[in-house]
């Protein structure tokens, strides 16, 4: 493995920035900045008020890192040898793996691990493990996938 492109303080300002973002989430709003909820309380909002700070929250995502490539460039390019059905696949088993742990990496690993939350810990050791055993699954036994 090879890093090309170690850029340090650009991952610490942008771990910095979504603590911030998580924390006023939960110090203005009440509210747990985990991705798969308020995406899934856009698609099937319950109470329907609850849609304008979800949206606004995902605005802001996209928002964000479309300030940033306009301004500092260096947008990521899409990796093509990945055919689309295994994309697709792994995009169910991640919905389906939200729904059954409760939350996802950014609800449980940055909010719940924050508050010191026991099954957030828990969650977030078993997002690694089946990550680390999928990307050694998919590129040492699956094939040429690197």
């Amino acid at each position: 493995m090879h890093i090309t492109h170690f850029t340090p303080l650009n991952a610490l300002l942008g771990g910095v920035l979504i603590g911030i973002a998580a924390s006023l989430l939960l110090w203005l709003n009440g509210r747990i900045a985990g991705i798969s909820g308020i995406v899934g309380h856009v698609v099937i909002p319950w109470p329907p008020k609850e849609s304008v700070w979800r949206l606004s929250f995902l605005f802001g995502l996209v928002a964000g890192a479309a300030i940033y490539y306009f301004f500092w460039g260096g947008a990521p390019l899409a990796r093509t040898e990945f055919p689309g059905w295994l994309l697709a696949l792994g995009g169910l088993l991640v919905g389906f793996g939200t729904s059954l742990g409760s939350g996802c990496t950014s609800g449980h690993g940055v909010c719940g691990l924050g508050r010191r939350s026991l099954r957030s810990l828990v969650a977030t050791i078993v997002f690694l493990v089946v990550a680390i055993l999928t990307t050694f699954v998919v590129r040492h036994i699956g094939g040429v996938y690197s």
